[in-house]
């Protein structure tokens, strides 16, 4: 466990001042923080790496399909 000094504006100080546990309310917002913009930045990262690839399948399942079109057209 580490003490923090930190700077807070008037109106969030004066919400915590009803708090019963600062300390432990304020480690619960930033984990849920720090969750969530790990969340969206992976997010992101899997957007943008289906954007990337996005052509690619594109081609892989025109060419799946055709082969599998021609393959069921022969057998019957």
């Amino acid at each position: 466990m580490k003490r923090l000094n930190i700077t807070l504006p008037d109106d969030l100080e004066k919400e915590l001042e009803a708090l019963p546990n600062k300390s432990r309310f304020i480690a619960l917002a930033l984990r849920e923080k720090l969750e969530r913009e790990k969340r969206q930045k992976l997010d992101s990262l899997l957007i943008e790496g289906y954007q990337a690839t996005k052509e690619e399948d594109k081609a892989l399942n025109e060419d799946w399909q055709e082969a599998t079109l021609k393959d069921w057209q022969q057998g019957h």
